[in-house]
């Protein structure tokens, strides 16, 4: 019978199989928040236990081991301390902008101090949990499913009516992915919330106003930067914090003289102080820092005091800079606003995550008014029914008396009133009290006040503008509650301090690059010769050289690749073949001019670089990478942006897979790329064709390549104005192409057939490149040589007509490479 129960199975399978499950129980079941409630499972367990247990802010604290037993016994079959460790944290001010539990004990402290035995401490509901987070979970507001074992019935979610998710922030790490939001300001968030309702269509920058960062509840400073709009507008970004800290004289006694000393009020959010203050001393002791003479802790429960003695000859300012530089005085808080929406781990915008708490509290108050209409509806029938009843005392009581029993008295009153059954209940169980004149005008007052209520609820039901309006005032209403001034103060020019501190910790390299740049004319321009070396040339040098004029044809100069105003400190991307990049440091060619692999970062010095992007300021620009396997992928340009002395991969690649070319990209262009068997794809770039991806990611396949062909080139430009795509063979000849009358293919396709070869054993022929039609191309050929390509045969040529070009190859010469010189726009 055993042997008959076996089921063999691969080992692998197994293996995924079980992996994946346990994966997804930690992604839904454990790790993340909700993207509604903002609370994670065990979170939601807590609060729902003790509400089952009564544990309101008006009763008595209970024993936190009595709240974790409830938890463990009938909804969350985990660890006991687990389930302590997320109630503590619920309770910790220093963790919570607004703790949702209110705790009685020793919670722990900003020292990592760990909190007494579940057994010692005690809590309860805090008012702004009980009251706005629980207050509607009986009213059929969210859906229950059972318990691990199916005993009791627990909430999918909470009806929320404020989104904690950010409120109070969330940490936690998943398989494969994490989440860390910042807490932040109720009243911002309120009024963010009323701004989008009154107005659907507000726009980021007006949004990023009303909430222009977190708020923690340590206080200290956030440094406004660009790490914070990427923050809200891509769902990532590190948001730099810091502590207070100013400089006081203090005198240490009688006789002596004054000593100045840093006196240090509030920690950026999370910081362990007693960790932080330990880390201080070692620095002192083991001299990375002098001028120090004493480091003491003078905090009490009226507030935080470090107090940092300065030696009588030491600069106390020099000092504050170094702890800003060199300590966690001032660090950077990652964010990532992960959460779940609709049980999927998404990755959210500020404006999404607060459009899917809209909806979800939208939902909650119609689901609400729901069951309060049926209530109501129901109270009115009976109420009905007992007005009826004092109005037709004697007959009721008569039809009573005749009846031999309950069954009898409610039918006779069915049929001779023509009431239902609720109602005739309703007047059985009526009490004698309801006869007097005075409850007689209490029951027409309480009819009065449900007719009243019922118009009301059924108007939020059928009219949307009313139920925003019931939405609206009860936010207003928790506001005025549970609002509270800001702690964590917002100081502007954050970029630049950050630029200073990196330039403080890297002075080698940075502060050199800075000198570097001063030194240069701002009337001066880059030029990266064919041969890769790069120079920086005056503006009139290159005018009286014609670098940039369509006719300059001079043999004695090398081509130019790029030509590139300095002013504007423009960054330029290398890209290598081995899928990474780096910002080329090109600064340092005004005063040693030579080759590219001199200028390029630490990573790519001996890398080939296929590409050099100059990076413009243009909104819903993103990097397009093709590798040679046919795979095409989209990154933000935003990942790439913060890179400065070090190389960073962008693709990562299979053995014998090589990047071909990087481009810019932008939503709503069209991608063209062509293989060197002249097949031409077209596809439309756009979030669902190519959605954004991570550094790692290998890319979507986009071609399917026959055996020997091979990709050779990529572009990406806008088809508001026709333009000509033009084929070139390595044998000399050309075809041309209108980029609108090219087909547009979906992924996988095997696109437009842009030339056709005839066979030719003794000389391969192949498309050795292709460009968009201009007046600044360059083609190589295997002998070294440099021809620029006159324009006007191409303008004149037919479409779909393969031509000879008017360049003379020598026998057994063939073109290698094109080229088209990059410079700015405009120009």
């Amino acid at each position: 019978m055993a042997k008959e129960r076996l089921k063999p199975i691969s080992l692998h399978q197994e293996m995924q199989r079980s992996y994946l499950e346990y994966a997804m129980s930690v992604i839904v079941g454990r790790a993340l928040p909700d993207a509604r409630d903002g609370l994670k499972p065990v979170q939601r367990r807590i609060l729902f236990a003790m509400h089952e247990l009564g544990l309101t802010p008006d009763r008595p604290y209970r024993k936190c081991a009595r709240v974790v037993g409830d938890v463990l016994g009938k909804y969350h079959p985990h660890g006991d301390q687990a389930v302590y460790d997320a109630l503590v944290r619920q309770v910790q001010l220093f963790n919570s902008r607004y703790p949702i539990l209110d705790g009685h004990g020793n919670f722990g402290s900003i020292d990592d101090d760990p909190p007494a035995a579940m057994r010692y401490t005690e809590t309860r509901l805090a008012p702004i949990s009980n009251d706005a987070i629980l207050s509607e979970i009986d009213q059929e507001t969210v859906d229950f499913s059972p318990n691990f074992d199916g005993s009791q019935q627990e909430p999918d979610v909470l009806p929320a009516q404020l989104p904690f998710l950010i409120l109070n922030g969330s940490a936690g790490i998943a398989v494969g992915m994490a989440t860390s939001i910042p807490p932040h300001n109720l009243n911002e968030v309120v009024e963010a919330l009323i701004a989008i309702i009154k107005k659907p269509s507000l726009n980021e920058e007006k949004l990023l106003e009303l909430i222009p960062g977190p708020d923690f509840p340590t206080g200290g400073e956030i440094l406004i930067s660009h790490g914070i709009k990427e923050t809200y507008t891509k769902g990532r970004g590190s948001i730099t914090m810091r502590g207070i800290a100013h400089i006081e004289e203090i005198n240490p006694g009688k006789g002596k003289h004054k000593r100045s000393v840093i006196i240090i009020s509030e920690l950026p959010y999370q910081l362990n102080k007693a960790g932080w203050i330990e880390k201080l001393a070692d620095l002192v002791n083991n001299g990375k820092v002098s001028g120090i003479a004493d480091i003491r802790d003078e905090s009490d429960r009226d507030g935080m005091r470090i107090l940092v003695e300065v030696k009588r000859d030491s600069d106390p300012k020099r000092i504050l800079d170094f702890l800003y530089q060199k300590t966690a005085l001032q660090n950077n808080f990652g964010a990532i606003l992960l959460a779940l929406v609709n049980g999927q781990p998404v990755q959210l915008t500020l404006r999404k995550l607060l459009d899917n708490f809209l909806e979800f509290r939208e939902n909650t108050i119609l689901l609400r008014s729901n069951y309060l209409l049926k209530n109501i509806k129901n109270r009115q029938e009976i109420v009905e029914a007992l007005i009826q009843a004092t109005n037709n005392l004697r007959e009721i009581i008569d039809l009573i008396e005749k009846s031999k029993d309950t069954a009898e008295a409610r039918n006779n009153l069915i049929i001779n009133l023509k009431i239902n059954e609720r109602q005739a209940d309703g007047i059985l169980g009526m009490p004698l009290k309801k006869i007097t004149s005075l409850e007689k005008d209490s029951l027409k007052n309480e009819i009065k006040d449900l007719k009243s209520k019922r118009i009301e609820l059924e108007l939020i039901i059928n009219d949307k503008k009313e139920l925003m309006k019931v939405m609206i005032k009860e936010m207003k209403e928790l506001k005025k509650r549970f609002g509270s001034p800001r702690r964590t103060k917002l100081i502007e020019g954050g970029d630049a301090l950050i630029a200073e501190r990196m330039a403080n910790q890297r002075p080698n390299k940075e502060l050199q690059r800075i000198n570097a740049l001063k030194e240069l004319s701002t009337d001066s321009e880059i030029i990266i010769q064919s041969n890769n070396e790069i120079k920086i040339i005056p503006s009139i040098t290159i005018k009286k050289l014609k670098l940039k004029d369509s006719d300059q044809n001079r043999k004695d100069i090398l081509p130019t690749k790029l030509i590139w105003p300095i002013k504007d400190e423009p960054k330029i991307l290398a890209v290598s073949q081995e899928g990474k990049v780096g910002l080329l440091k090109w600064e340092f060619a005004g005063q040693k001019p030579g080759p590219i692999e001199q200028f390029l970062p630490a990573g790519l010095e001996n890398d080939k670089i296929i590409n050099l992007i100059p990076l413009i300021e243009v909104k819903d620009i993103s990097l397009g990478l093709i590798s040679s396997d046919g795979k095409f992928k989209r990154i933000s340009i935003n990942e790439i942006k913060d890179i400065s002395n070090r190389s960073t991969t962008i693709l990562k690649l299979k053995d014998s897979i090589k990047l071909k070319t990087c481009i810019l990209c932008k939503e709503n262009n069209y991608l063209y790329i062509v293989s060197d068997i002249g097949r031409i794809i077209k596809i439309k770039i756009t979030e669902n064709n190519f959605p954004f991806m991570g550094k790692l990611a290998q890319g979507t396949n986009i071609i399917k390549l026959f055996p020997g062909e091979n990709i050779i080139e990529a572009l990406s430009f806008e088809e508001k104005h026709d333009k000509d795509l033009i084929l070139v063979t390595n044998k000399g000849s050309f075809i041309k192409h209108s980029t609108k009358e090219i087909k547009e293919s979906k992924r996988g396709e095997l696109g437009t057939m842009g030339i056709h070869f005839k066979e030719n054993k003794k000389i391969k022929d192949r498309v050795i490149n292709c460009f968009i039609n201009n007046k600044y191309v360059y083609i190589k050929t295997d002998k070294e040589r440099y021809e620029k390509l006159k324009t006007d045969q191409i303008d004149s040529s037919p479409y779909k007509k393969e031509k000879k070009l008017n360049i003379e190859l020598n026998d057994n010469e063939f073109i290698t490479s094109i080229f088209s010189m990059i410079i700015p726009e405009k120009n």
